[in-house]
């Protein structure tokens, strides 16, 4: 009877030290489960991370022709700012300012008056720039995470890499095969060219030959230009802002109205001008009332007779 206790006893340390031994064993599960401090990324850092991209770098001993263009849209805290902060990244890396405009936009404009001779004029508007620079294809990528310190919202980012190769050795061999044919025609007009409306026709067609022989190479030199140097056209904007300005009020015509006494010594004076007027007209008319006197005496002579 007494070895039932120790028993029960035994076999409840056994559960005890198995539950504890299972609750260590889950315990570091636990700890893995839980996310970190690096896994958890503000929205801000997400929009600049995602500014990057491996198609906006040059791969290294690549022969290919990569014409490589970039479209961002972004809000900033302040576009002057992040403008020049741009500006300089930009001529910092080999780069240069294509286009630029910078404005601010009114969304409303309201004029409240205050006193008798103050109004405040409160303007809502937003600020913005549209920039287009050109960089180096080697430093496209640095260039963009550079602007990315700027970006306080990123609305888009669209980077394209067009593959340009074959088009630049289709030029190539056209260009060639115009300089051969040039080369035949000029043979050509110089040895069997004996006519006149010969050498014109061939003249005319070795001229065709050189415009589109020169199309083709200023076609590969732009190429070359934007396979070489990459653009970007970014629109930038920050948050509509408020302001206020106290601004003094325009005196109406009626303040400068003279008083009534002057107004009615202006109104003597006119009256008096006018009698002046009538006057000299009458005046004037001096030789039609002699005419009509003397008719007056002519016909009452005559009337007696």
């Amino acid at each position: 009877m007494k070895k039932t206790p120790a028993i029960g006893l035994a076999l409840l340390l056994v559960t005890i030290a198995y539950s504890c031994k299972d609750g260590s064993a889950e315990s570091p599960i636990t700890e893995e489960s839980a996310p970190t401090m690096e896994e958890t990324v503000d929205s801000n850092s997400d929009a600049k991370a995602t500014t990057s991209s491996s198609a906006a770098v040059e791969p290294k001993n690549s022969k290919r022709k990569i014409v490589r263009t970039a479209d961002i849209k972004f809000k900033v805290k302040n576009v002057p700012r992040s403008t020049y902060a741009i500006e300089d990244a930009t001529t910092k890396f080999g780069g240069f300012v294509t286009y630029t405009n910078l404005q601010s936009n009114i969304s409303n404009k309201d004029e409240t008056k205050v006193s008798p001779d103050s109004t405040l004029v409160t303007t809502k508007y937003t600020v913005e720039n549209s920039i287009t620079i050109r960089v180096p294809n080697t430093r496209l990528d640095t260039v963009i995470k550079s602007i990315a310190k700027q970006i306080d919202f990123l609305d888009f980012r669209v980077i394209k890499a067009d593959d340009v190769t074959l088009q630049i050795l289709s030029n190539q061999m056209a260009q060639n095969r115009s300089n051969n044919s040039e080369k035949r025609i000029e043979k050509a007009i110089d040895d069997k060219g004996k006519k006149l409306n010969n050498i014109i026709d061939a003249e005319d067609h070795l001229d065709d030959k050189k415009e589109h022989n020169d199309a083709s190479k200023l076609e590969n030199l732009s190429l070359k230009d934007q396979v070489n140097f990459s653009t970007l056209t970014l629109q930038i904007y920050q948050r509509e802002a408020v302001k206020q300005e106290m601004v003094a009020n325009e005196k109406s015509i009626n303040a400068y109205r003279p008083n009534i006494g002057l107004q009615i010594w202006d109104s003597l004076k006119t009256g008096w001008f006018m009698l002046e007027g009538i006057i000299a007209f009458v005046v004037q008319l001096w030789g039609i009332a002699l005419i009509a006197v003397l008719c007056y005496f002519a016909y009452k002579k005559y009337a007696k007779k």
